[in-house]
């Protein structure tokens, strides 16, 4: 596991195929990096599908409210439509380019409508420059989110194990 200079600022995202450590950047999108770890902390994450994975592109997970799969009501067909409960953010959109092992949140056709779905992506994707709000970046474990099964929905999707704020974790 990479060395961990901001525990407070750190997710460790578990796959099947082991651990992500995921870098947040606090000072380029604050909203979107207090309402991962809201979440985070909350147990939401827990469980949610990866319902969106394009080869080549990004693996999209996050649907807390329809993608969790150990809820009675999970619905492979929903996950990717939902959110939390909690309002919709702010776009922050900055300089950061969107390269491979970068988090961007996830939204639809509205800049300010980003909520708890995200997106790792598998390489550089300029064209979502300043379209999509940076917040993140693997420092380890990329090999692992490499891994995650392909599909629109896949047909047997990955999850997140669990998310846990680095600080938390003992």
């Amino acid at each position: 596991m990479a060395e961990i200079k901001d525990p407070e600022n750190t997710i460790i995202l578990t796959l099947k195929d082991g651990e992500v450590v995921i870098e947040l950047l606090a000072d380029v999108a604050p909203k979107h990096t207090a309402r991962m770890k809201e979440l985070a902390r909350a147990g939401k994450y827990d469980n949610v599908a990866f319902h969106r994975v394009i080869e080549g592109f990004m693996a999209q997970t996050g649907d807390v409210e329809h993608g969790n799969m150990e809820s009675p009501a999970y619905n492979a067909r929903r996950s990717g439509t939902g959110g939390s409960d909690l309002p919709d953010l702010p776009a922050e959109f900055s300089k950061l380019p969107h390269d491979r092992g970068t988090l961007g949140a996830a939204r639809s056709q509205n800049p300010n409508s980003a909520n708890s779905q995200f997106f790792i992506n598998f390489k550089d994707n300029h064209f979502l420059n300043q379209q999509y709000t940076v917040y993140g970046r693997v420092i380890s474990g990329m090999d692992a989110v490499d891994k995650i099964m392909r599909g629109e929905p896949p047909v047997n999707p990955d999850r997140m194990i669990s998310v846990r704020v680095a600080a938390d974790v003992q």
